[in-house]
């Protein structure tokens, strides 16, 4: 899985973006461009399946299927009025939130994610925060809204599915869930994602399992004495300030009523 997304879209923290010193540089980021198509290249097999999905405003998204036929760590693909969802993973209570947001039986894990992320979006019955709680599993996904033109990312606390961030040549942020390939378009400017932790472009990083916390950036320090991006953690010392609940756009801007 694969998202791109340009520099006045996404906002992703500053910190993780780290400027190399030139002389040291091992290797340089790249743009957008060659990041697809080296992504696509590595799946070039007719069994991946593999394929991307371009928006006027300078959103990428790319997918291909595993190469294993059954694998406990799906990847999936949906689109949805607008919505496009890749995600990683498997839901271990995927019945019950069927059922809890009254949808068809046939729904996977990524329409789930988008069929969320819309009553989030458009009634805000729950922080965005409960809504991942309520998600038992190990997953991660990277969801983009081509209408609102934002952008909403999350990985699991467990761990057991990783995604990876960084920053490409041109300044746009780069999501994936295999480290090789953000590592390989970002140089010096990547970080793993933050288990128990959200992303949205509007409103930034949170932490889904301690939303009344900040989460802060350490930096990283890689083997050749080098910064390298930041790792980013919960500061249990430090809170977030409530946010007023103003119309239903303003609905999805509140990641924790009770922070």
């Amino acid at each position: 899985m694969l998202g791109i997304f340009k520099k006045g879209l996404a906002h992703p923290p500053q910190e993780l973006n780290s400027p190399h010193p030139s002389k040291i540089a091992t290797r340089e980021p790249k743009f957008p461009r060659e990041i697809l198509e080296d992504f696509l290249a590595t799946h070039q097999s007719s069994s991946s399946n593999a394929f991307s999905v371009s928006f006027e405003d300078g959103a990428l998204l790319a997918y291909a299927r595993p190469q294993k036929s059954y694998s406990v760590h799906q990847r999936l693909f949906c689109g949805l009025d607008n919505i496009y969802c890749i995600f990683r993973g498997s839901l271990n209570n995927l019945s019950s939130l069927i059922k809890q947001y009254g949808l068809s039986k046939g729904t996977d894990e990524a329409m789930f994610v988008i069929e969320a992320y819309r009553t989030l979006r458009d009634r805000g019955p729950y922080p965005a925060d409960q809504v991942l709680k309520d998600l038992d599993g190990d997953y991660g996904f990277v969801l983009y809204d081509g209408k609102a033109g934002t952008i909403f990312a999350a990985s699991g606390a467990e761990e057991g599915v990783r995604l990876f961030w960084g920053i490409a040549a041109d300044g746009s942020l780069v999501i994936s869930d295999n480290v090789e390939v953000v590592k390989g378009s970002c140089a010096k400017s990547f970080a793993p994602f933050p288990a128990g932790c959200m992303f949205h472009s509007e409103h930034g990083l949170m932490s889904f399992e301690h939303p009344r916390s900040k989460v802060k950036a350490m930096p990283r320090i890689d083997s050749e004495g080098v910064m390298c991006g930041a790792n980013f953690k919960v500061d249990v010392q430090s809170k977030v300030h409530a946010m007023p609940r103003v119309g239903s756009e303003a609905n999805w801007a509140i990641w924790g009523q009770s922070a």
